[in-house]
């Protein structure tokens, strides 16, 4: 063996044997008196021993003769003198004296005219070792009334060494203080939360049922919170707590009628109304229904929690789900409690009978076993939210490939609309431009074609004829082969030819174009209906008018295109012979791009205005050219929402 371990070992060995040798710890003592002597008035000093007031008694003692004291004697071993001993009470709701060997030793704060007090919390009170005695030792105790139908009284009191009594002191303490302190605090928050998912989605009445039942849980835990309250505002906190109570038990209720199917509108109108009698016959008749409110219409919630657990049981056999069973159970166990509480809080002579030691220490159980019922609800709601978020994400899955493969199918599907509407506008578009040169071009090329058959053309009406046909010709090929969409381009080349046409006919032009600096977007086919409409006007004005001067504007007015043709001939004085054709042709056009179209004789000439919406003017385009087919980004996008 190695020195180091070998050294290890002696002071191990070393240790052990002066633990054998040494004094043994001595025992932890804990004293529970069952009997006790009282003593019924309102002394300020313990009654003197010989006082014929004082009776035999059993702890605990439920008084309802107004204060007394009670008298609890012990030993004290001379074994344990040198211990810290300590005086250790379950409850003392009203507050109270203590005094030790005939030496006051502390006050639990009492209530008054101005407070009312119930300490729910135990009470560990170190007694003073210069008050202790060896041998026999007297504690006189005087618990005031805590204003509640049950009266006043004593608790089962432990007297005891500190090491005896401190673990007592501190479970009974976590059950009764920190327990209801998280449970108020989770409560409220959980409830929140659940209200707050029904409101959003009020098809899910479970979720809004389980939110009120523990916001209202968690309001009646609040009891075991506040020892302290206003004389005031304590018939109202007493209220609030019956009203609690009754409305956990009725909303618990109606939330295992939906889990079995058997919600019924009438049933809930029922409990909801028995729910309201508690608190209804509270404010009529103040603190002095505490009894009638407390006992009576307390005792009707337990058929109540009775039908819940035959409900909750007959849908766990119907259904037969982990779920179901578990809720089942815990509303068995939480029923259960809830009578257990409502026999120790009126000191029932069965629990008494039955668990004597149990009840001494009034140990309620409802908030533990509430608490149990709430938290296997709340899981099994989580769970199906849970799953309910699985389905959504499975489906979302499934869609997802299910769009993935429908955007293929739309991307192929619009390459193909695509190249069909390339072909289309390409065929529209000579279509028109054959109807173009049919209609102006081949009409007037095979009128005059005739009248030379016949001779009846001589030089000069040949020169117009051929003038007036490279006229059409030009017209379509300056408005159609600019790829700016700028009409003022096209209309600047139509202005080049109509001023010297016109200057040698005899006719003074004047043009006035005002157009902003930006690109002014027509769509060809607009810009060649426009062009045909201002040649037709120039035309006439040329034929029929006899004008010396002629007028031709082109602006922009708001969102309008305003060109106007005005001459100084006949105008009402002589209407010009074949002009009806004209005006037809021009309205025609005019109609096809959704323009206005006046036609004006004055006194002394000819106005003819044209007013186009640039937004109808685009609209007007023909399709294959105007409106853009969506792109397969957009395709998509549509198919996405």
């Amino acid at each position: 063996m190695k020195p180091g371990r070998w050294a290890c070992s002696r002071l191990v060995a070393l240790v052990l044997l002066c633990a054998a040798l040494g004094p043994a710890p001595a025992a932890a003592v804990a004293i529970d008196p069952a009997q006790a002597q009282v003593a019924v008035g309102s002394d300020a000093l313990p009654p003197a021993d010989a006082d014929p007031r004082w009776r035999a008694t059993k702890l605990p003692d439920n008084l309802r003769a107004g204060v007394a004291w009670y008298r609890v004697e012990f030993e004290r071993t001379a074994s344990v003198n040198d211990r810290i001993w300590m005086l250790y009470l379950p409850y003392m709701y009203g507050g109270g004296r203590i005094w030790l060997n005939g030496e006051p030793v502390a006050t639990v704060l009492e209530g008054n005219a101005e407070r009312r007090v119930r300490w729910e919390r135990p009470l560990l009170l170190p007694l003073p070792p210069s008050a202790l005695r060896e041998g026999r030792n007297v504690l006189h105790l005087r618990p005031v009334a805590a204003d509640l139908p049950s009266g006043n009284g004593l608790a089962r009191v432990v007297v005891g060494t500190q090491d005896a009594l401190q673990p007592q002191f501190e479970r009974r303490l976590f059950f009764v203080r920190t327990v209801p302190l998280v449970t108020v605090v989770a409560g409220c928050v959980v409830g929140v939360l659940f209200v707050f998912i029904w409101l959003r989605r009020r098809q899910e009445v479970l979720y809004g049922l389980f939110g009120l039942a523990v916001l209202l849980w968690a309001l009646r835990t609040t009891t075991f919170i506040f020892d302290i309250m206003p004389a005031a505002v304590w018939p109202l906190w007493r209220m609030l707590y019956h009203a609690t109570t009754g409305g956990f038990v009725v909303v618990m209720t109606l939330f295992a009628l939906a889990i079995a199917g058997w919600y019924r509108r009438g049933i809930a109108i029922g409990l909801f109304a028995y729910w309201l009698l508690g608190p209804l016959v509270f404010v009529l008749g103040g603190t002095h229904a505490e009894e009638l409110v407390g006992r009576w219409w307390a005792a009707g919630l337990i058929p109540i929690g009775i039908s819940m657990i035959g409900i909750t049981t007959v849908a766990a056999w119907r259904q037969r789900s982990a779920g179901t069973v578990a809720i089942a159970l815990a509303v068995a166990l939480a029923v259960a409690a809830g009578v257990h509480d409502y026999l120790v809080a009126w000191t029932s002579p069965l629990i008494t009978a039955l668990l004597p030691n149990w009840s001494a220490h009034r140990f309620f159980l409802l908030h533990h076993a509430a608490n149990l019922l709430l938290l296997v609800m709340g899981t099994l709601l989580t769970v199906r939210f849970v799953r309910s978020l699985e389905h959504v994400e499975d489906m979302n899955r499934t869609l997802e490939a299910r769009v993935a493969a429908r955007e293929a199918e739309i991307a192929a599907n619009y390459q193909r609309i695509a190249a069909l509407q390339r072909e289309q506008a390409t065929t529209d578009e000579r279509q028109r431009i054959m109807q173009e040169l049919h209609d102006g071009l081949g009409s007037q090329l095979f009128t005059s074609l005739l009248r030379a058959e016949r001779g009846a053309l001589d030089a000069a009406a040949t020169i117009e004829m051929l003038q007036h046909a490279i006229d059409e010709m030009r017209v379509p090929i300056e408005a159609l082969a600019s790829d700016e969409s700028d009409f003022r381009t096209a209309f600047g080349n139509f202005r080049f030819r109509w001023d010297q046409r016109l200057r040698d006919a005899g006719l003074t032009p004047q043009w006035q174009v005002e157009l902003p600096d930006a690109v002014l977007a027509v769509s060809p086919h607009d810009a060649l209906q426009l062009l045909r409409i201002a040649q037709e006007a120039l035309t006439n004005v040329l034929k029929h008018a006899r004008a010396t001067q002629v007028q031709v504007s082109l602006r922009q007015v708001a969102d309008r295109l305003e060109l106007r043709v005005q001459d100084d001939g006949l105008g009402s004085a002589a209407q010009p012979s074949g002009a009806g054709r004209g005006q037809a042709n021009m309205r025609a056009r005019a109609a096809k791009l959704g323009a206005q179209l006046d036609w004006v004789h004055l006194a002394q000439g000819t106005r003819v205005t044209l007013l186009l919406p640039l937004a109808a003017g685009a609209a007007a385009a023909s399709p294959e050219v105007a409106v853009a087919a969506p792109s397969a980004a957009a395709a998509v996008s549509a198919a996405r929402a």
